[in-house]
């Protein structure tokens, strides 16, 4: 059982451990695998102290006055250190040799500390109680991403990619400060309870325009529309292994973020602020669904995929807060699981041929479990029964409808109609499509094996969840 004091323990091992991995780093050989074996001890040991911590439906602990330990906290950090974790399995290949037409990855060890210095991030932004550590958060969750990817310096679309993220970053980040600048200059403070309190008693211009801004900046890291269009390139132009973090980690932080300031400090306007929320969710999930249609590359594809799941992850945002943070904290792990078994199935293949949906013609031939995993990947992203994804997408739906928001919900599921078809177009092309000429052969180490079965089993399983616990449907009261 945790005492207070143990619930801080997590964290801790989790800031500690890039710089010990480091440090083993420096004061070793070159060829050593220490590092990597730390990185991954440390980061599963996180989770599964993270799982004893028990869920008691409170305001949460507090450390220092400004560091929270609450249920929502607790999930969220679950979400973080398990995207770090299949980041890192992912990558691991891509540093033994190139795929993609692309050279193989270098410098493991600061690969690995700078993508835990970024889940960290995601730390910050869920135990925050202040505006200044809720900005510092998501810096740090984004920041090192700008650095990932452009990790393969020897790729000139890569560094381009960089450029352009780091570019419109820098704008969100500059948009964010004038929101919170004029955040605080309507409440007189950056403390969220003393936001809360000037909420309560009124409003006025200036926290509409700190709203406005606010918004323009976290569109930006969750791919809102009409903030969505670095998405596609930096998606096609970072490694492989930094897309899949990048479309999670980073995700699932500025949802994080957004989750903390509606059901916190702007609690009492909540409902005034639901109508830019419902605009935001379905231009996006359209958007998205419209972008995805059109590609041939499979991570330029993702990206748009990746786009129109933030829409729906916003709709959840529509409902009470005891039912929309659990449909949150579910869907992302549904969606972690799915999007990960995806890039698993593109990183195998990537390692023999291009990256593209010609390159998926005959792989069910080729490889059945490659073909298998991937048509279940695709069906949870589309939200198709009894996969995971039809119950994540359910749950969203739900905290939705909760609040009296049919015609969001409506559009949504018509929406899901038309993100059917492109997913179908990838299952398509690796079951039905036959391939043109000869194709290199395709071969899986035991790692990439094992973590396929498992992600593939994760998929059906979590589909199974909602029937055995109780708690997925009801919510938490966070």
């Amino acid at each position: 059982m945790y005492s207070i004091s143990n619930q801080l323990i997590p964290d801790l091992i989790l800031l500690a451990l890039p710089f010990l991995i480091l440090i083993v780093r420096l004061c070793s050989k070159r060829t050593t695998v220490m590092p990597w074996r730390i990185a991954n001890l440390g980061l599963i040991a996180t989770f599964v102290m993270l799982n004893m911590i028990p869920l008691t439906n409170s305001e949460g602990a507090f450390f220092l006055s400004n560091w929270r330990v609450d249920d929502f906290g607790v999930l969220m950090r679950e979400v973080f250190v398990l995207s770090g974790i299949l980041g890192l399995w992912l990558a691991k290949d891509y540093f033994d040799h190139g795929a993609d037409g692309k050279p193989a990855l270098m410098h493991i060890t600061e690969f690995m500390a700078t993508l835990i210095f970024a889940t960290f991030g995601g730390f910050i932004v869920v135990s925050a109680c202040d505006m200044l550590t809720l900005f510092l958060g998501l810096e740090m969750a984004t920041i090192p991403m700008y650095a990932l990817t452009a990790w393969n310096k020897r790729d000139q679309y890569g560094s381009e990619a960089a450029t352009k993220y780091i570019l419109m970053g820098s704008v969100a980040t500059a948009f964010e400060l004038f929101g919170f600048s004029y955040l605080y200059g309507f409440a007189g403070s950056i403390h969220f309870s003393q936001i809360a309190s000037a909420t309560s008693a009124g409003t006025s211009p200036l926290l509409w325009i700190a709203l406005l801004f606010i918004f323009c900046g976290i569109g930006f890291k969750l791919t809102l529309f009409p903030f969505y269009t670095w998405a596609p390139d930096v998606y096609e132009g970072a490694p492989t292994p930094v897309t899949a973090v990048l479309s999670v980690t980073s995700k699932a932080t500025a949802i994080a973020f957004l989750v903390v300031l509606l059901y916190g400090p702007l609690a009492p306007v909540q409902d005034k602020i639901v109508p830019l929320v419902a605009l935001l969710a379905c231009t996006t999930l359209f958007v998205g669904n419209l972008g995805a249609l059109k590609q041939s590359r499979l991570r330029r594809f993702m990206a748009y995929s990746s786009i129109a799941q933030a829409g729906y992850i916003m709709i959840a945002l529509l409902g009470p807060g005891y039912i929309s943070k659990t449909a949150i904290v579910y869907y992302l792990f549904v969606y972690t699981v799915a999007n990960y078994l995806a890039f698993f199935v593109f990183g195998v293949i990537g390692h023999y041929r291009p990256e593209s949906f010609n390159s998926l013609r005959g792989l069910s031939k080729q490889n059945t479990l490659l073909a298998v995993a991937l048509a279940a990947a695709m069906f949870s992203l589309a939200g198709i029964p009894p996969l995971a994804g039809f119950f994540g997408k359910f749950h969203l739906f739900f905290s939705g409808a909760t609040a009296g928001h049919y015609m969001v919900v409506a559009f949504a599921v018509l929406n899901n109609v038309l993100a059917l078809y492109y997913y179908l177009q990838v299952i398509k092309s690796a079951w039905a499509d036959e391939p043109e000429g000869e194709l290199s052969p395709i071969r899986m180490v035991k790692r990439q094996r094992f973590v396929v079965i498992a992600l593939l089993a994760a998929t059906i399983l979590l589909g199974v969840l909602p029937f055995v616990s109780n708690n997925v449907f009801t919510g938490f009261t966070f």
